[in-house]
């Protein structure tokens, strides 16, 4: 099994590296003026507000993490070149297992999460027209059907 670790502060720009390139393999809907809002959002505020748990690769290099407030899955980013290796699934199902998570909101343009989503016992409840940010990107309101 991937060991599950802590992320310290300090290790905040890898995370945002790690966010970026996994958003620009997946998010191909996004607007570079939106990848580029995001960034200092992520650094500043979302990392602070969420617990952060990850899996590191070879040297110690973060290649998948996720945070969680409130039951709810807030981020799930895994480096491009580490996808397809159960990382984002082991990653998921800590989330579920330790940190009580039972919702997820995710882009509905990203098919592949959303399809991830589904296989792992996600259901959508609700759907917005606009992202939190109030961009238009509709977002899907899912939670874990048991």
């Amino acid at each position: 099994m991937k060991k599950i670790d802590d992320i310290d502060k300090k290790e905040y720009k890898e995370v945002v590296e790690l966010w970026e390139a996994s958003v620009r393999a997946t998010h191909h809907f996004l607007k570079e003026e939106d990848i580029e809002y995001f960034k200092p959002l992520i650094l500043n505020t979302y990392l602070d507000a969420v617990e952060l748990k990850c899996i590191r690769g070879n040297g110690k290099k973060i290649v998948g993490f996720l945070g969680v407030a409130d039951q709810n899955l807030e981020m799930l980013f895994i480096h491009p070149d580490f996808r397809g290796k159960r990382i984002g699934k082991t990653l998921l199902n800590y989330s579920i297992d330790k940190l009580n998570v039972t919702k997820v909101d995710v882009n509905e343009q990203n098919e592949q999460a959303v399809g991830f989503y589904k296989h792992c016992g996600f259901e959508v409840i609700e759907r917005s027209e606009l992202d939190s940010s109030g961009k238009p990107y509709p977002t899907l309101h899912m939670k874990l059907i048991k």
